[in-house]
């Protein structure tokens, strides 16, 4: 989370080997501008872990994401932070993110983007972050 002034924090949620602090700081400073320019009325933010869903099960890159959003769940929301999906992270992630979030909140509306259409996300979605 990197500032609010104009709205909750947005941004996206990297997982790669290549995350880590300073590069998270800059880039939730450049979705500030992203935000800004584009008038969404959103500050800026940037998450992540170093963690590497390529070559993991389905079932290891689902219970990271789970035990990831059990510690993230508290500071997130639709009028605090909402996370989309980034490097590492597409509707497969994003999906087992939304699911535990719905178990330990009992509420799910506007917490992420970038969700499968099954659950209310867009249909041209990968295409929007330059797929």
């Amino acid at each position: 989370q990197y500032n609010s002034a104009l709205g909750p924090y947005k941004g996206g949620l990297r997982f790669h080997p290549s995350v880590n602090l300073s590069i998270l700081k800059f880039l939730g400073f450049e979705q500030i501008l992203k935000n800004s320019l584009t008038t969404l009325p959103m500050g800026g933010g940037k998450g992540g872990s170093d963690f590497d869903p390529k070559g993991k099960s389905d079932n290891e890159v689902m219970r990271f994401c789970q035990s990831f959003m059990t510690e993230l769940q508290r500071h997130v929301g639709a009028d605090t932070d909402v996370p989309a999906g980034d490097i590492g992270v597409g509707a497969r992630e994003i999906g087992y993110l939304y699911g535990q979030y719905k178990r330990l909140r009992n509420e799910f509306t506007g917490v992420l983007t970038g969700k499968n259409v099954k659950w209310g996300g867009s249909f041209i979605r990968p295409e929007a972050t330059g797929y």
